[in-house]
């Protein structure tokens, strides 16, 4: 049986193969002692007649403002490597999570076929992808055979749950999923999705109950199979951001898609503020976005209280950009900030009623080419 969503589960075994048991054997003793929150069994509301307005006024009776943390895992080195440090650091501050796993093969090196997108030069200036990524992810794919995530990190991802945290769907392919799913029709859609899906039930032994875009690329199909699989909440597309990476609407947040005539039941998560990528490097307010003030910039969009969702990566965050992460952690905890994950976000919204929108398009600041877009 899948776990009650938001639900952080004990127990379960774990495989020796590929990871170190002592690494496991850390995280079940770190999470002992952790509170162990019991929301209730999913339910999903499906009035119509609320405005944004109304359900954000409504999600605000909750004892703190929360920020939703999701970790994307897109890569066969960020699972492997930066998703058992966010583990460790999460568990330290006694911080929920959803934690999303790409489960088939590791083309990054594909994206090399990006170069000819407008924004692509100036974000990997800004980024240092290779010092991020390694220049071996570089080359999964094209000088290197790309390795199946799935297959080869199962172990990882098992003692992320056993860590007592929330796993759920990123993709199967990142880069063919991020390149080609707008245009894809709905056979092609289906067989991806189903992929994901029997690999994931093959790791955890349950379905998944929750999903996260990659690149938040989705089509019509897409979004209507996540219902036909289940699931109650996904974030798939982002709130639309202005230059200085705060809100355009201040009531963006959780609604559901209306995709032609048929209103999906599946509740969006949009993701509310920039990502660190997204900021690094660009100049804000007259300000260069540096490793020495890129978290106090974030802080400052949280310091009006209201629920968030921040997204956040394996390759970055849990490498490199660690540092940054924790001084976030910190912060947002001193801001009176509850750190959760998706499923018990969801859990405070999904009896609301929430707004109905269309599927829409468009650029964000600081990343190249059009993405899923709460719409206005």
């Amino acid at each position: 049986m899948p776990p009650t969503a938001g639900c952080r589960p004990r127990g379960g075994t774990q495989e020796n193969t590929n990871v170190s048991s002592k690494w496991v054997y850390s995280l079940r003793l770190s999470c002992h002692n952790l509170l162990i929150r019991q929301p209730d069994p999913v339910r999903c509301s499906h009035d119509k007649s609320m405005t944004t307005a109304d359900a954000t006024t409504s999600r605000k009776q909750a004892t703190l403002p929360q920020i939703t943390l999701k970790i994307d895992a897109d890569t066969y080195r960020g699972t492997r490597e930066g998703v058992p440090n966010l583990v460790q650091q999460l568990l330290r501050h006694d911080a929920s999570a959803t934690f999303l796993f790409s489960l088939g093969p590791d083309h990054t090196g594909w994206a090399l076929k990006q170069v000819f997108r407008p924004g692509f030069f100036s974000k990997v200036s800004r980024t240092s992808v290779v010092e991020h990524y390694g220049i071996k992810t570089l080359m999964y794919g094209t000088l290197l055979p790309a390795p199946d995530i799935g297959k080869t990190c199962a172990n990882y991802m098992r003692a992320v749950r056993d860590a007592g945290f929330e796993c759920g769907i990123h993709t199967w392919d990142h880069r063919v999923w991020q390149d080609h799913v707008r245009t894809r029709d709905a056979a092609w859609t289906r067989e991806t999705m189903q992929r994901s899906y029997a690999r994931f039930h093959d790791i955890f032994g349950h379905a998944p109950v929750t999903h996260g875009a990659a690149g938040w690329q989705m089509n019509d199909y897409a979004f209507a199979q996540l219902d036909e699989f289940g699931i109650a909440y996904s974030s798939d597309g982002r709130a639309v951001l202005n230059e200085d990476g705060s809100l355009q609407d201040p009531d963006a947040g959780p609604h559901r898609l209306a995709a032609g005539e048929k209103t999906l039941s599946c509740v969006q998560l949009p993701t509310t503020l920039p990502t660190l990528d997204e900021l690094l490097g660009r100049t804000i307010n007259g300000v260069v976005m540096d490793t020495s003030n890129v978290a106090a910039m974030l802080l400052r969009l949280t310091e009006q209280r209201r629920d968030h969702v921040f997204t956040l990566h394996a390759e970055l965050e849990g490498q490199k950009l660690a540092p940054i992460f924790e001084q976030l952690l910190l912060g947002w905890r001193a801001q009176g900030y509850d750190l959760v994950s998706m499923g018990e976000y969801y859990q405070t919204v999904k009896d609301d009623v929430l707004p109905i929108l269309p599927i829409a398009w468009g650029e964000l600041p600081g990343r190249s080419g059009d993405m899923i877009l709460q719409a206005a």
